[in-house]
């Protein structure tokens, strides 16, 4: 299990949970932030700061927002657009720096601020 984050964070990107997070595991796109699955050590220490409560434990998520159980996971796995390979596990957010792209039903979501 892991933490998920879902659609409050787009379009907002605080990065209070980036600055939160002990194991550089969250990771920002160009609309949101996402949690690696795999880096991710449950701590939980990104979901209090959230100020739109966009972080939930896996098993939390909201049903409405179930879907970014695998939207986070994707954005890990699949070539994201303007990217050849998928990003995989880079080893940390900081050092991969913003990626500036988001999974397609991400980037296909109308403004939501």
């Amino acid at each position: 299990m892991t933490y998920v984050i879902g659609e409050p964070c787009v379009d907002v990107l605080d990065r209070a949970c980036v600055e939160e997070c002990p194991v550089d595991c969250i990771y920002e796109g160009e609309r949101m932030l996402y949690i690696h699955p795999d880096e991710c050590v449950d701590c939980g220490a990104c979901e209090p700061v959230c100020p739109v409560e966009a972080i939930f434990y896996e098993d939390d998520l909201p049903d409405k927002w179930q879907g970014y159980t695998g939207e986070n996971a994707r954005f890990f796995t699949e070539p994201l657009p303007g990217h050849a390979e998928p990003l995989g596990s880079p080893g940390g957010a900081a050092r991969l720096g913003v990626v500036g792209a988001d999974t397609p039903f991400v980037a296909g979501l109308p403004p939501q601020r």
